[in-house]
C-alpha cells in the first residue's frame, strides 16, 4: 500500500472517531436536559440580603407571594414550565424589595436571592401620614412588624407621589442629612427629631439642651454639623446648654445664637454725645441724654453773651516772688480739675447720667 494511502486512511479515521465522541455527548447533553425538563420542581429556598437590624420583610413572606397564586407556584411543576422572569418580576413588586434574583439549580430547587430595602429617613407629612425612604429617595411604606430606627422629619408638604422640583430638592436634603446622621454615633444619639418648617428649612430638636437648631436647608451638610460640633465644645460646654432657645449655623462661618432671657444687644453710642452722656442704667433712654447735650451749647452761647457785656474787669496786680533761702523756685500751684462722674442705677429706676458744666 502507498504510504499516501495509509496517510489518507488513518486522518479518515481519526476524524470519525472525533465524530462519534462529538455526538455521543450531544446525545447524552440531550437526555440530561430531557430529564430535568420533565422532572419536577421540589421546593423554594429564600436568601435575604441587607440591614442585619431591618427585619421588615422575611422568607415567608416572599414565598407567599409566589405560592399564593396557584399559577405562578412553582412546586411540583416540570421545570421546563416555569417562567423565571415572571416569577422576577411578581417578587421585585413588593415595596420592601431592591433586587430579586431567582434559578433553578440542580437539586431542583428554586432558589430566591433577595436584597432588602435600607431605610435612611422616616417621614411624616403635614397631613399625618408617614413613609420611609432609602438611600435612593425611594418611598418605602411603613410596616407594621418592625420600626427602623433612622432620623425622624416631621411636616413634609406633600403626600404625592410624583414630586414637584421644591419637593424633591426637599426629599434629597433629607436623604443627605439622614445619610450623615447615620453615619455620626454622637448625631445620631443627639437628634432627636427635625420640622420642616413653612420655608422648607430643617429645624433640628436635640435630646441635650433646651434649644431649637436652625439648620436652614439641606445643603452643606457636613459643614454645618462641624461648626454646631465646634460650637457645643467651645460654647455651649462654658456657658451652659439650657442659656440658649435657638442655635442658627445656617449662616456662612458664624453661629448665631438666642438668649433665654431676651437680653438685646448694647446699642451704639451717638457720635456727638459725651461719655457720661450716655444712658449708663442700660435703659435704652439716648434721647433724653441727647436732648441735654444738644442744649448745653445753647446755655454756653448765652453765657458767653452775658459774659461779653460786662465791663472789662481790672488787671490783678503783680505779685512780685521772693527767692527763697534756699534758691529753690517755687513750683506754681496745681489746678484742680473736676472729673465728670456717670452714675449707675438699678435697671427698674432708670436715670441719665449727664455731665454737669460749671458756670464761669
Amino acid at each position: 500500500m502507498q504510504p499516501k494511502t495509509r496517510k489518507a486512511l488513518k486522518r479518515m479515521g481519526t476524524a470519525l472517531l472525533w465524530m462519534a465522541v462529538l455526538v455521543g455527548f450531544v446525545v447524552l447533553v440531550s437526555a440530561a436536559v430531557k430529564v430535568k425538563d420533565t422532572t419536577q420542581c421540589k421546593g423554594i429556598v429564600v436568601k435575604l440580603s441587607g440591614d442585619d437590624e431591618n427585619f421588615f420583610i422575611e422568607e415567608k413572606d416572599i414565598k407567599a407571594l409566589i405560592v399564593k397564586n396557584k399559577d405562578l407556584n412553582p412546586i411540583g411543576k416540570p421545570v421546563s414550565s416555569i417562567n423565571i422572569a415572571t416569577l422576577e418580576k411578581v417578587v421585585a413588586q413588593d415595596p420592601w424589595v431592591k433586587q430579586a434574583d431567582l434559578f433553578i439549580d440542580n437539586n431542583r430547587v428554586l432558589n430566591i436571592k433577595v436584597v432588602q430595602r435600607e431605610p435612611v429617613a422616616r417621614v411624616f407629612t403635614t397631613t399625618g401620614n408617614s413613609f420611609y425612604l432609602d438611600a435612593q429617595r425611594d418611598r418605602i411604606p411603613v410596616s407594621e412588624r418592625y420600626t427602623a430606627r433612622v432620623p425622624v422629619f416631621t411636616g413634609f408638604p406633600t403626600d404625592a407621589p410624583q414630586l414637584q422640583t421644591a419637593d424633591s430638592a426637599l426629599t434629597a436634603g433629607i436623604v443627605d442629612f439622614s445619610t450623615y446622621v447615620l453615619n455620626d454615633p454622637f448625631w445620631m444619639a443627639q437628634v432627636e427629631q427635625v420640622n420642616i418648617n413653612g420655608e422648607r428649612k430643617f429645624e433640628i430638636t436635640p435630646k441635650l439642651g433646651d434649644h431649637i437648631i436652625d439648620f436652614g436647608e439641606g445643603t452643606d451638610v457636613e459643614k454645618k454639623f462641624t461648626k454646631l460640633l465646634a460650637f457645643y465644645k467651645e460654647g455651649l460646654s462654658r456657658v451652659g446648654w439650657n442659656n440658649y432657645t435657638r442655635i442658627n449655623v445656617a449662616f456662612e462661618n458664624e453661629v448665631v445664637c438666642t438668649r433665654k432671657d431676651g437680653t438685646p444687644p448694647p446699642k451704639p453710642t451717638p457720635p456727638h454725645l459725651d461719655s457720661v452722656d450716655v444712658d449708663m442704667a442700660g435703659t435704652g433712654d439716648i434721647a433724653a441724654a441727647t436732648t441735654t447735650a444738644a442744649a448745653a451749647p445753647a446755655k454756653e452761647t448765652a453765657r458767653h453773651a452775658e459774659h461779653t457785656e460786662k465791663p472789662a474787669a481790672k488787671p490783678a496786680p503783680k505779685t512780685t516772688v521772693k527767692p527763697s533761702s534756699n534758691n529753690k523756685t517755687p513750683k506754681p500751684p496745681a489746678k484742680t480739675q473736676r472729673t465728670p462722674k456717670a452714675v449707675y442705677k438699678p435697671a427698674d429706676k432708670p436715670i441719665n447720667a449727664t455731665k454737669k458744666h460749671k458756670t464761669p
